[in-house]
């Protein structure tokens, strides 16, 4: 598949196909990284970490918790 260098600003860019980007599992947003290797230029996605409960949770100890506030009377069709 072909495609073309355009400008953006200053700088260059290029548009990734859709078909290629499903391929990557990339979307709008993806963080990338780049690398020069010999003439090529491979563009490599960033996996965002997967956190575990107790991973998200560390560090936080009974002190660190806020205590419960009344908001008033529903005004809506909440459900406490």
């Amino acid at each position: 598949m072909t495609a073309f260098i355009g400008k953006w600003g200053n700088s260059l860019a290029i548009r990734i196909p859709r078909s290629i980007a499903e391929q990557a599992d990339i979307t709008e947003g993806t963080a990338i990284n780049f690398s020069v290797e010999g003439n090529s230029i491979v563009i490599t996605p960033q996996k965002r970490k997967k956190y575990t409960l107790d991973e998200l949770l560390e560090g936080m100890t009974s002190d660190k918790f806020h205590p419960e506030f009344d908001i008033g009377n529903s005004v809506g069709k909440e459900d406490w």
